[in-house]
């Protein structure tokens, strides 16, 4: 074995596993009681397929909403097909799963950060820093001067990165 245990990749990798298995339950059997998902993503990540427009409107960076009007659903290896509806108009978005930022389950207080940093000293191929955060993105009702008022904790793994 060369080198270091790589936990961050392979956190990374689990996760997106997690989501993939999520998604997939969802485009067989439909989304259960309140679940939708807010998914945040890299519009400038390789194979990131969407519109012109939206890509125009959203030049880095994008959020969508898979709850009420989605339609056929798939997942891939390596990502997820939707399409949804932006003012009565259908889209067909392609979503890498290398490109997403975040992945929120507000019903039952789940999320998922996917973190780059600028200037890290990782290896080219290292996968960015991972982190888990149990409570939905604070909106400003959720926010005062000393941080959410969520109990949740949020986990950063680059306490453990060298």
């Amino acid at each position: 074995m060369v080198g270091a245990i790589d936990y961050g990749g392979m956190m990374h990798r689990a996760m997106q596993g997690l989501i993939a298995e999520v998604l997939s339950r969802v485009a067989e059997h439909g989304l259960p009681g309140d679940h939708h998902f807010f998914i945040t993503f890299d519009t400038r990540e390789d194979g990131v397929e969407i519109a012109d427009w939206l890509r125009e409107r959203y030049p880095a960076e994008m959020t969508i909403v898979i709850q009420h009007w989605y339609e056929d659903l798939r997942v891939t290896g390596d990502g997820f097909e939707v399409t949804l509806n932006f003012g009565n108009a259908p889209e067909r978005l392609i979503v890498p799963f290398d490109s997403l930022r975040t992945f929120v389950d507000p019903s039952v207080e789940f999320g998922l950060r996917f973190e780059t940093q600028e200037g890290d000293e990782q290896e080219p191929d290292a996968p960015s820093s991972a982190q888990i955060d149990l409570r939905p993105e604070p909106s400003d009702d959720d926010t005062s001067p000393d941080g959410p008022k969520s109990g949740a904790e949020v986990v950063s793994l680059d306490k453990w990165r060298k």
